[in-house]
């Protein structure tokens, strides 16, 4: 079954009031529970802007994993920098 983008922002939107479980949230409304974490997480990832969201209400997972794999590249080097650093300090420290 195909629900709306507006019934699954509601459905989230009172599984992160917490007065019922996701269970729960889910037999209520006809939608399994791992359908409704599989909302949610999208929601989350959304909100962090990890996924784009289109104006239809479609996810772009390919942008978003572009852009998670360039900040990913971005981070291994300043890590890098950072390895290089502590090795030159360390060696510099040393008592001769």
């Amino acid at each position: 079954m195909k629900y709306t983008d507006e019934f699954k922002r509601d459905v989230v939107a009172l599984a992160r009031q917490g007065n019922a479980t996701q269970r729960q949230i889910g037999k209520d409304f006809g939608v399994s529970k791992s359908a409704l974490a599989a909302w949610i997480q999208k929601a989350e990832l959304a909100e962090r802007g990890l996924v784009t969201v289109a104006s239809d209400g479609s996810t772009d997972d390919a942008a978003a994993l572009r852009e998670a794999l360039k900040r990913i590249r971005l981070l291994e080097q300043e890590a890098e920098v950072m390895r290089r650093a502590v090795a030159y300090l360390s060696q510099a420290q040393l008592p001769k």
